[in-house]
């Protein structure tokens, strides 16, 4: 299994509009995707700024390749980003990983 994860950030006056996008783009297209095992998606508030970290667990690379094209160390974007003013990583960190656990959730939480 390889992990794909993403992280963008919008200023905190746009948390809940795309949060809301986040869950139709990024999470549901990766979800109706053929190979995805999972998809996660962690919100933190910091400073001026929400956080978007999206992890989505797949079979294998081919699997990516069918939700981020030929270059899945890219970030996928989407047309209403800037509306959002999102300011997102240009690439995702790709990792094998043996469980499909959520990589958010923590036995020991700060």
């Amino acid at each position: 299994m390889i992990s794909r994860t993403w992280h963008g950030c919008v200023p905190l006056k746009h948390k809940e509009g795309f949060y809301q996008y986040e869950l139709i783009t990024g999470v549901e297209e990766t979800k109706n995707t053929s190979g995805n095992i999972e998809t996660y998606l962690k919100v933190v508030d910091q400073g001026q700024y929400t956080h978007f970290f999206l992890c989505s667990i797949w079979e294998d690379m081919n699997s990516i390749r069918k939700f981020a094209g030929d270059t899945p160390e890219i970030a996928v974007t989407y047309p209403k980003d800037e509306e959002f003013e999102l300011i997102s990583d240009p690439l995702v960190i790709l990792q094998e990983v043996t469980s499909s656990r959520n990589p958010f959730l923590t036995e020991n939480p700060l």
